[in-house]
């Protein structure tokens, strides 16, 4: 007991259980506040000045997202020393992750011009290097990771047309909250041992908003469900939904945190198949709140910024009360 491993062991797990009651992604946000309100002010003005416009800004905001979430993953998470077994999956999702983000920019930025500049060939032979340096758990984590990377932006780079902005970014999100959830002391968001409500309810609700997205640009309203069964099978799901909530809460479980986000996306394919006309607004609002949530919850108050000025992009027209209707 007395061995100095053993000491130092016990002394962080105290030091990491006694943290998680002080969520930093919360702490972060309530101090970005002040931030987060002068962009909604002037948000305009700020889009102006960058060039953006309405026709250009969904291309823009998830370039800028999908290209910070590789680099978040690649400088912000831990070491592999901290992981829970040995035989974690973490960096072949870690790999996912890369390969997603690479590919889905790289598709956007396949029909620029590459300037033969020395200092941009620089850049990406320092990104290069510090994808490889984000994996030395093992002699085949830098090949990995690197290799993920160049095979995402070559195919980017090949394909005929880019990937579905909003589809592709919310693909991304859920990978990178799959992640964290999975191990949360590797990406800084919780420590070795339980998380708190705090910590999982912001997952819950990143889930929530991701699939509210993917519903709403891809599920058309039709106005043929009855109404006399349309209340009663929402009830139920309803319930199903609460219940597998409080499962995961419980449990923290990756497969109860999937089936809930199924059972809501039951829920929202029902009640926009019963309304007769959806605000095309609707879904590009509750897009805004997902880039604003995963700014949170990853600590990048850019993309959470991203997310405000999206949002005042389209205006409100009875969104809160339009969401009513989906839950």
């Amino acid at each position: 007991m007395l061995e100095d491993i053993m000491v130092v062991q016990s002394a962080v797990s105290a030091f990491n259980n006694a943290a998680l009651w002080a969520p930093a992604f919360l702490w972060w946000a309530i101090l970005a506040l002040p931030l987060f309100v002068v962009v909604y002010w002037f948000g305009a003005q700020i889009m102006q000045k960058i060039g953006w416009n309405r026709e250009n800004i969904l291309n823009r905001v998830t370039i800028w997202t999908a290209g910070l979430t590789l680099l978040w993953v690649v400088m912000f998470a831990g070491n592999y020393g901290i992981l829970r077994n040995e035989l974690s999956v973490l960096p072949f999702l870690i790999a996912v992750i890369v390969f997603l983000t690479s590919l889905f920019v790289s598709s956007h930025l396949r029909t620029c011009y590459v300037p033969r500049d020395w200092r941009l060939w620089l850049f990406c032979i320092f990104l290069i290097v510090m994808i490889a340096l984000s994996d030395l758990h093992a002699w085949w984590g830098p090949l990995l990771q690197v290799g993920a990377f160049l095979f995402g932006g070559g195919l980017g780079r090949m394909a005929r047309s880019e990937m579905r902005p909003i589809a592709g970014t919310v693909l991304i999100v859920m990978v990178t909250t799959i992640a964290i959830l999975m191990q949360p002391e590797f990406f800084r968001f919780g420590q070795l041992g339980n998380l708190t409500i705090v910590h999982l309810l912001g997952i819950l609700i990143l889930g929530v908003l991701s699939i509210a997205t993917i519903a709403l640009f891809n599920i058309k309203p039709a106005d043929k469900i009855r109404f006399a069964v349309f209340i009663k099978l929402k009830w139920l799901l309803r319930v199903i939904c609460t219940l597998g909530a409080a499962l995961f809460i419980l449990t923290e479980a990756i497969p109860i945190f999937i089936g809930t986000l199924g059972a809501l996306f039951l829920l929202f394919i029902m009640s926009i198949r019963h309304m007769r006309v959806v605000n095309v607004s609707l879904g590009h609002k509750c897009f805004a709140l997902l880039l604003i949530m995963f700014g949170i919850v990853t600590v990048m108050p850019v993309i959470s910024a991203l997310g405000i000025i999206y949002w005042t992009t389209y205006p409100e027209k009875d969104f809160w009360r339009q969401i009513k209707r989906l839950l």
